[in-house]
């Protein structure tokens, strides 16, 4: 295993993807040097963080002079380096990691890219419109997660990278949307599970989706005014 260094993470706490890699990071001991992106104020378009990264997202991290970009990445990244021996995080067996994989994909192409098509507009167009086809997508993607936790966790009986980037964007999808509880049974236990089995879960994750929330929502309805004003 690898020494354990001080890795530069690029982000924003607004962020599901930067808060993934922040609970990864603490389930594995290391220890991050925060930079704050501040999407808004375009940080993201400098020249310094574009030779960082060119597609301008976050979150990205140092790590001695490596640069790795995308959550889903970075967090593979940080077990496969950093990770004690039988780790189960991102197990070594092909099925299991084949199933974490799978989630990881779920997280990306399903949820928060769902996610992103509501708050985007939001913060980058002037936007102030609450789509309800937008809504009711983001929503299918609760039932989708819902239907497939059959045990404990997504991958089966133990906590894996899976569950850590899906459980950051749910949290804010949940702050955005609230679901009906009394329908996705399996999802409900399942964020309870988590939110008592991740270390530090409130100010990792939990306060920086409901401060996201907020802040969307306070964005668009200053949108609103600003047309409404013209």
């Amino acid at each position: 295993m690898a020494t354990n260094p001080i890795i530069k993470l690029y982000t924003a706490k607004l962020s599901p993807p930067g808060r993934a890699v922040e609970l990864t990071a603490k389930l594995l001991g290391l220890k991050l040097e925060y930079v704050p992106i501040n999407l808004l104020a375009g940080d993201h378009r400098t020249d310094e963080f574009l030779r960082l990264n060119p597609q301008h997202t976050i979150p990205v991290i140092d790590d001695g002079g490596v640069i790795v970009r995308d959550s889903h990445a970075i967090i593979i990244y940080l077990v496969q380096k950093y990770g004690k021996d039988g780790q189960t995080l991102y197990p070594e067996d092909p099925i299991a990691r084949a199933k974490v994989n799978a989630g990881l994909h779920f997280d990306s192409g399903v949820l928060f890219s769902r996610l992103r098509f509501y708050f985007e507009p939001i913060l980058y167009e002037g936007s102030a419109e609450v789509p309800q086809d937008k809504i009711d997508y983001m929503k299918k993607g609760y039932k989708l997660l819902n239907d497939a936790l059959v045990e404990d966790y997504i991958a089966g009986s133990s906590l894996t990278l899976a569950d850590v980037s899906c459980i950051a964007t749910i949290a804010t999808m949940e702050e955005f949307f609230p679901m009906d509880r009394s329908r996705y049974p399996a999802l409900v236990a399942w964020i309870d599970r988590l939110s008592h089995t991740l270390p530090d879960y409130d100010q990792l994750n939990q306060e920086g989706a409901v401060e996201f929330a907020e802040i969307c929502e306070s964005l668009r309805l200053k949108n609103g005014a600003s047309v409404a004003a013209k």
